[in-house]
């Protein structure tokens, strides 16, 4: 086994006042309705797990589903950190959003959204495949981050 890693850094200004976001963001039922692959979340208190769909990555296709540590800092960050009580598992995320209220043009409060999340695999191929792996990992994960962007702001009505 080899660990591969795909990090997700982005940042979007959204019309939607923060308390709207937040909502979306910390909705175990709605994410995977948003989000392509993702297809439930199981949530035990501050323990998510994530269950994905199959996933191809080079010669490997791969259903991930991990557990992560969520942590809330209502409405300004979400941390998430794989349960360290779940080694067994193959795949988790590390990282946070970060959100803070931003004025919209109108006078009305938006929301500023950074993003910064590492996904890592635990995969059955050699290390000497990962320039070819990341590459194909970066590429699902941004996939997914665009996907998700787009059915989040209609989400929202924006």
């Amino acid at each position: 086994m080899n660990r591969f890693r795909a990090r997700n850094t982005s940042e979007a200004s959204l019309r939607s006042a923060p308390d709207d976001v937040w909502k979306v963001l910390t909705d175990p039922t709605l994410l995977p309705e948003l989000t392509p692959y993702l297809t439930r979340i199981d949530v035990d208190g501050d323990r998510w797990t994530w269950n994905l769909t199959h996933i191809p990555v080079m010669s490997a296709t791969i259903a991930p589903t991990f557990t992560e540590v969520m942590t809330f800092d209502q409405p300004h960050r979400i941390v998430f950190a794989h349960d360290p009580e779940r080694p067994d598992e193959r795949t988790g995320v590390d990282g946070e959003y970060r959100l803070r209220p931003q004025p919209n043009p109108d006078g009305t409060t938006g929301t500023h959204v950074a993003i910064d999340l590492e996904i890592w695999c635990d995969l059955p191929l050699p290390r000497l495949s990962r320039i070819a792996v990341e590459t194909v990992m970066h590429g699902v994960v941004a996939a997914m981050g665009r996907r998700f962007a787009h059915n989040m702001l209609r989400h929202l009505g924006e």
